[in-house]
């Protein structure tokens, strides 16, 4: 057909028109034609593009050629979700949700949804930038390779001549006849229902039959809800890898559609993941002056405390634990040949540069990333991660949703977790596969890190159950940012302290406690295999046994691993940066207890002795603070980087009594300059 050819009667017949309208429309360009001499002749080809280009809107997806319930370059939970939603839609539903785990074709999904079911044009909303782009090739017809309708052959390439078209919302390059003259627009929300409304007020109340919502359990915000009121009559579709929002407002719409996280893992979607729990023997500290000394039995039961949990967090000695745990974990991944990576997740942007440097003494390039950071030095440091120069990063509130990095197999917490939403979205980081649809390959598991301290071992048993029909919505994800600093502080009744109240001296670690998120007994698991025995010719009694001797035990009690040798010369260089990085914090800290601005120039006026300071309030905040380090380690200026690992570290525990010391001296000179 991609050659044949049509005269002027047999084109007219084929577009059932006269032979007059016929000649009219080719002469003015309006239908495809070549003319050789007095003769005009169509190709077939360019007329059923032609066609399908000038079919109206309304009939673009539903007059489709496609293959979706067949086509096994889709996944199942590709199929099946479509099927579901074809179903719901076509029984009068409005509005759905799916939920796919992270790395099941969530992207693809939304390119199928459109096909035969939508009449008109779709919109479809990413919650930030990372997800919009990734959509963006998804759905760009022009796009050979990362096109979906193509790469899985959904559709013929000759069929998508005429489509579908797509159309992003940005603030530069696009307007409102874009818009019309596709079949598909993309934007996020921001640019979409942001406070100056450019884009909503521009579409009819009907332009738009389907919204899709990546990320769906954002869409109960208000700006989300500005967009549902406007299109009214839409279908909509809410994607989700988690069945829960962080408020408590429950997503609107009909749960239509969920595959399980333990069906991913099975189908190797997903990586299988395993916990590692450091559990120590006996563990010595101080808490609030008195000391302390407790056996595993006994830390179990503490780990219900918030005042415990915190205090294992911040403790450099449980730290170790943790990081020495996980390293054992990327080391034994990385026999396969594949350079995995570690991330690790921090109470606090203080607490992650001490864990980066704890990695950093053991030889292992690490960096943290936060939300303070400026966007190019946080670009710099996804660089190196993505281009395999760091072993390990280490986040705080970063990193989130559409992150994708599949050479991300150990997650290393370091923080406790009160609620489940943020413990599923970090270890979300480490389950894209690494090896598509290949459950047994050494290179598809991830592994979890913690201390058994931190009570995360319950939100691992949450995160099993979250495919329940009746699982509830949990609360608001918990912030990783530094903390304020307490009224009390702000209005100097009191001190804002540097070190925490529990201090771990010691802890005796002798075994590991392991669980597989997959239990053996588990009925998804069970039906599962029984279909692939079944396929295979095999007994699924047979094979289900054989799983249970391999993982007798849900929960059991396996060797620690060997401590990690620690570079003299590496720790001494960490030292001397998280001296440099403290002086800076203190400074803050004081400021802080001062009510002076960082920005403003007087401080050296409110000190009585000032003098020699120069710049702004916190430049000279510094200088005060390493004037006294200096003091306090009996070197002069210019002297630091002739120290030992032992000095920094001894600088780095007085900069508590140089705090208290300096507030003092300031506000002694506020009174004499009054």
């Amino acid at each position: 057909m991609k050659d044949e050819w049509l005269n002027a009667e047999d084109a007219a017949k084929y577009l059932n028109i006269s032979i007059t309208n016929l000649y009219a429309m080719a002469q003015t360009n309006k239908i495809p034609a070549h003319k050789v001499g007095k003769m005009w002749r169509f190709n077939i080809q360019e007329i059923n593009t032609w066609i399908k280009t000038n079919r109206p809107v309304s009939e673009f997806f539903t007059s489709l050629e496609f293959n979706v319930e067949e086509n096994l370059l889709l996944r199942d939970p590709q199929r099946e979700a479509y099927s579901a939603a074809n179903d719901f839609f076509i029984k009068g539903g409005r509005s759905a949700i799916i939920q796919l785990p992270v790395g099941c074709g969530k992207t693809g999904l939304i390119a199928i949804l459109p096909l035969g079911i939508v009449r008109g044009r779709v919109l479809v909303i990413a919650p930030n930038l990372t997800i919009k782009e990734e959509l963006s090739r998804a759905l760009d017809v022009t796009n050979k390779r990362f096109c979906f309708w193509n790469k899985c052959r959904v559709m013929q390439p000759d069929s998508m001549l005429a489509g579908p078209y797509l159309a992003t919302l940005d603030s530069v390059d696009a307007n409102i006849h874009d818009c019309t003259q596709s079949h598909i627009v993309l934007t996020n929300i921001q640019q979409l229902a942001s406070g100056a409304d450019r884009w909503l007020p521009l579409f009819s109340n009907d332009f738009f039959d389907m919204i899709l919502v990546d990320e769906g359990h954002h869409s109960a915000a208000p700006s989300w809800k500005k967009v549902f009121g406007k299109f009214q009559k839409a279908k909509v579709v809410n994607l989700t890898a988690t069945p829960f929002r962080s408020d408590q407002q429950e997503i609107e719409g009909e749960l239509v559609y969920r595959y399980s996280f333990k069906r991913a893992m099975i189908k190797g979607y997903i990586k299988k993941i395993q916990a590692t729990y450091v559990a120590p023997e006996e563990i010595y500290f101080t808490y609030e002056g008195n000391e302390k000394h407790h056996t595993l039995e006994e830390v179990l039961r503490l780990k219900e405390e918030e005042w415990f949990s915190r205090g294992v967090a911040m403790s450099p000695v449980c730290n170790k634990s943790i990081v020495d745990a996980s390293l054992d974990k990327l080391e034994k991944l990385r026999q396969s040949g594949t350079r995995h990576q570690l991330i690790a997740v921090a109470c606090s942007v203080n607490h992650a540069r001490q864990i980066r440097s704890l990695f950093m003494e053991r030889g292992y390039e690490a960096a943290e990333i936060h939300s303070q950071m400026p966007p190019d030095k946080q670009a710099e440091v996804i660089q190196k991660l993505r281009t395999g120069i760091l072993d390990c990063i280490i986040q705080v509130q970063m990193l989130g949703e559409g992150f994708d990095h599949p050479l991300l197999s150990v997650a290393a917490i370091f923080r406790p977790f009160r609620t489940l939403p943020p413990y599923v979205q970090f270890v979300g980081r480490i389950m894209r596969v690494i090896v598509q649809n290949d459950p047994r390959h050494p290179d598809n598991y991830g592994h979890i890190v913690t201390h058994i301290g931190l009570n995360l071992d319950k939100q691992l048993e949450d995160f099993r159950k979250i495919d329940r029909e009746d699982r509830e919505y949990f609360t608001d994800i918990m912030e990783g940012k530094e903390p304020e600093p307490p009224r009390e502080v702000l209005e100097g009744r009191t001190r804002q302290k540097l070190s925490e109240s529990m201090i771990v001296h010691k802890e005796i670690v002798d075994s590991f406690l392991q669980e597989h998120f997959i239990d053996p007994d588990d009925e998804t698991l069970l039906e599962e295999m029984k279909g692939i025995a079944e396929s295979l010719g095999f007994d699924v009694q047979e094979m289900a046994e054989v799983l249970k001797k391999k993982q007798s035990e849900k929960t059991k009690t396996v060797e620690a691993s060997s401590e990690f040798p620690i570079i003299p010369q590496r720790q001494r260089i960490e030292a001397r940066r998280r001296l440099q990085e403290q002086v800076k914090r203190t400074a803050k800290i004081l400021l802080n207890r001062l009510n002076i601005s960082m920005d403003g120039r007087d401080l050296a006026f409110k000190l009585a002795t000032g003098r020699g300071l120069t710049g702004n309030n916190f430049a000279a905040a510094v200088q005060l603070v390493n004037h006294e380090v200096n003091r306090l380690l009996k070197i002069e200026t210019g002297d630091r980087n002739k120290l030992r690992t032992e000095d920094y570290q001894q600088a780095i525990d007085g900069l508590e009594n140089i705090l208290n010391t300096l507030t003092k001296r300031i506000k002694k000179g506020e009174k004499e300059n009054d």
